[in-house]
């Protein structure tokens, strides 16, 4: 089964799930093809026993996509990238330092508190992992997921003030979360002889504000030749070309491609960017193209989601775990933004409510994902992916379901 067969299948079922679910099921897309993804696998599963073949074939194109790569590689940068341009940057410059703080140092605090939970929670069930694993799954979960923020909260009906500082927090804390947890990586796999806190911060620095600076200079670069020129076809192609030559270049430069592609999405999407460089007709046909990029591959990835439950080891301890983990992911979320929400809540005249939605609307999703499945086996993989993955599955659905109506009550309380 070559590459294209396995895309054609996944766009299909995509195709097929996504009109099941916009005919009949009528959930936001994310949450809902999540659900019929998950419902089709359990599907597979009880018709195996009368006939395995089409629960072998379903393992078969898991076994041939490396979601980790596929996703920190590829898809995210155009996802970061096509909700960078869509997103008000004049809103998100007046929010930038509680952002900055929420994805920073929340991010840290946030790993720290899991990593200890974990460290005492997994005992209870029999289970007995390392500290320094368990830190390494507090950083592969604390991080929200763009992907699931941004396709969720566009129908939540949460007040535009609130929701820049969770769109942009989830913007950039995945490159936070991600430098945080490959440090850890090297602690915990043994190969840390050269650690330093100098070391780290030099890496954090490179990762980080490289990863930037290509994004602003490409970024540049684009606006400068759409400038020139006005031709929709070829504008939007200079678009691509940008998301392209960004992920290609960073991974030879080893800087952040994520968040490259946001600060040359928020670079290119930009009031004055816009007005300086496209005509309106350019604008729209940039916009309509990066919508239908942003849908289909969502859509391709919830699928993936929901079908990666064939590699999980449903164990009894595993399960249990996760889901005593669920309230205690959301209460160590909860106390990592104490702080900046305090410091910056009066001299930013934040909205009532921020805090718990801040809290209920960091979504995880399929980052946490992808970075579990790159732990080895000495790390617990297995225990981290299925308790990952219960963690995700919960975020997605509930909160995703639920957001929405948490809004709406604190707006009337207000």
């Amino acid at each position: 089964m070559d590459y294209f067969l396995i895309a054609t299948i996944l766009v299909l079922l995509s195709a097929l799930f996504g009109y099941l679910n916009t005919r009949v099921i009528k959930l936001p897309n994310t949450i809902g093809l999540t659900v019929i993804t998950i419902g089709f696998t359990l599907a597979v599963f009880a018709l195996s026993a009368i006939d395995s073949r089409l629960l072998q074939a379903e393992r078969y194109i898991i076994g041939q996509i490396d979601f980790e790569s596929l996703l920190l590689d590829i898809l995210l940068g155009f996802l970061l990238f096509a909700g960078a341009l869509h997103t008000d940057l004049e809103k998100l410059r007046a929010q930038r330092w509680p952002v900055l703080a929420f994805a920073t140092f929340g991010v840290l605090v946030s790993t720290f508190l899991i990593g200890g939970a974990t460290y005492f929670l997994l005992p209870l069930f029999g289970l007995q992992v390392s500290f320094l694993v368990c830190l390494l799954f507090g950083a592969l979960i604390s991080p929200t997921d763009p992907i699931a923020v941004l396709g969720i909260l566009k129908k939540a009906g949460v007040p535009k003030k609130l929701e820049i500082k969770i769109v942009g927090e989830s913007l950039f804390n995945d490159g936070v979360g991600v430098v945080v947890f490959l440090t850890l990586y090297t602690l915990a796999a043994g190969d840390a002889g050269d650690f330093s806190l100098g070391h780290t911060a030099l890496l954090f620095v490179h990762e980080v504000f490289g990863g930037l600076l290509l994004g602003l200079g490409l970024g540049w670069v684009a606006l400068r030749m759409m400038r020139s020129i006005d031709e929709y076809s070829v504008e939007v192609i200079i678009t691509l070309a940008v998301v392209m030559t960004g992920i290609v270049v960073s991974e030879y430069l080893h800087v952040s491609a994520p968040l490259a592609m946001v600060a040359a999405g928020l670079m290119l999407g930009g009031p004055h960017a816009r007005s300086q460089a496209m005509s309106e007709t350019t604008e729209r046909y940039v916009d309509q193209f990066w919508e239908l990029v942003d849908v289909l591959l969502n859509t391709v990835l919830f699928v993936l989601i929901g079908m990666e439950i064939l590699v999980l080891d449903l164990k009894t301890p595993y399960l249990l775990a996760g889901l005593a983990m669920i309230p205690l992911a959301l209460v160590c979320r909860h106390l990592s933004l104490w702080m900046p929400v305090k410091f910056f809540e009066r001299r930013l005249d934040f909205v009532p409510g921020t805090h718990p939605m801040m809290t209920w609307g960091g979504l995880r999703g399929a980052i946490s994902i992808a970075l579990a499945l790159g732990l080895t086996a000495e790390m617990e993989r297995d225990l981290f992916l299925v308790i990952t993955y219960i963690v995700v599955i919960f975020s997605i659905i509930v909160q995703g379901l639920t957001v929405g109506k948490l809004a709406a009550r604190l707006r009337k309380n207000a």
